[in-house]
């Protein structure tokens, strides 16, 4: 490939000058609606940098405190959560991260991962791999009864990745969410869990991009919530 040098040493410039924003901080779990009757609905979210809220200070302005925040305002029930995520895994890796958790039933997953497996070109067919293996261990471990599977966002918009780089990540980006969309749709509507592609929403605004030009801003933490809260919903209001 001819632009591989070039594409190497973009890469390597990206990750010594684009500033590394911390995760948010605040609480991975809790309970919304606490006041309120009924069996709670168990979501557990699940993903790298973006779902640990890089970009946002606090959870409360990250896509768990985002979503959790749009599902209170919807169900009559309380709403217990849980996120579980880490800055830089892949797909593979969120699978030993899962290991560490708790084996608490839930009833929904939101899975938020991908862009580091773009990053390191992960072929289509074993990525897809990676995310057969991680759908079936939040069945098997977390009873989970339906994961919605999020978009990859837009790589070929990130403001930190110089051209061709960004070019060729989104390139990528593109094909790896194309290929999950169509996994989710080929799967037996009878066989558990259920999946669902939930598109990325999107964000055209500069301004939603947090300061590093690579994560989301509290802005768009809000709109990629609002694209995912219906789905959480569903039948569970």
């Amino acid at each position: 490939m001819p632009l591989a040098p070039l594409l190497l040493w973009q890469g390597r410039r990206v990750r010594r000058d684009t500033p590394k924003l911390p995760e948010a901080a605040g609480e991975r779990a809790g309970r919304v609606g606490a006041d309120r009757i009924g069996r709670p609905l168990r979501l557990l979210i699940v993903g790298d940098s973006s779902a640990a809220g890089v970009g946002a200070a606090v959870q409360s302005e990250a896509l768990s405190g985002r979503l959790t925040g749009l599902l209170g305002e919807s169900l009559a029930r309380p709403l217990d959560w849980r996120l579980v995520a880490r800055t830089g895994i892949s797909t593979r890796e969120a699978l030993a991260l899962l290991e560490e958790t708790p084996p608490d039933p839930f009833d929904v997953a939101v899975v938020a991962l991908g862009v580091n497996d773009v990053t390191a070109l992960r072929l289509v067919p074993r990525w897809l791999g990676d995310v057969e293996r991680l759908h079936a261990r939040l069945h098997a471990r977390h009873r989970v009864r339906r994961v919605l599977w999020s978009g990859l966002p837009p790589m070929h918009r990130f403001p930190a990745l110089p051209q061709p780089l960004r070019g060729v990540m989104g390139l990528h980006a593109r094909s790896l969410d194309a290929a999950l969309g169509r996994w989710c749709a080929a799967r037996p509507g009878g066989l558990r869990p259920l999946a669902t592609h939930v598109p990325m929403p999107a964000m055209t605004d500069p301004s939603l991009v947090a300061t590093d030009g690579f994560h989301p801003g509290p802005g768009a933490y809000g709109v990629w919530a609002g694209a995912l809260a219906p789905h959480v919903l569903g039948r569970h209001r």
